[in-house]
């Protein structure tokens, strides 16, 4: 499920909130990306719990196939948790 936060009536964030969908990889956030930028926003947040382990795993180059998107489509990121289990 997907929260829209509005600044001055102005849709400019999207939050993906915590455990309600698993981005398993580039697809998934391609098109969370796409809903995201129809409805206006500049931004996503993503919640660590959304991410598939794959993510923080950097050998698999999910990561990057995903920031590579936000680089391309000019949007920005940003990823919430608690990440001392990660590494």
């Amino acid at each position: 499920m997907i929260k829209y936060h509005k600044i001055d009536g102005e849709v400019v964030i999207a939050e993906v909130l915590p455990e309600s969908e698993l981005i398993n990889g580039p697809e998934e956030m391609l098109d969370i990306m796409a809903d995201a930028g129809y409805k206006g926003c500049h931004g996503i947040i993503v919640h660590s719990s959304n991410l598939t382990g794959d993510f923080f795993d950097l050998k698999t180059g999910v990561a990057g196939e995903i920031l590579q998107k936000f680089s391309n489509y000019r949007m920005r990121l940003a990823i919430l948790g608690d990440f001392d289990s990660v590494g």
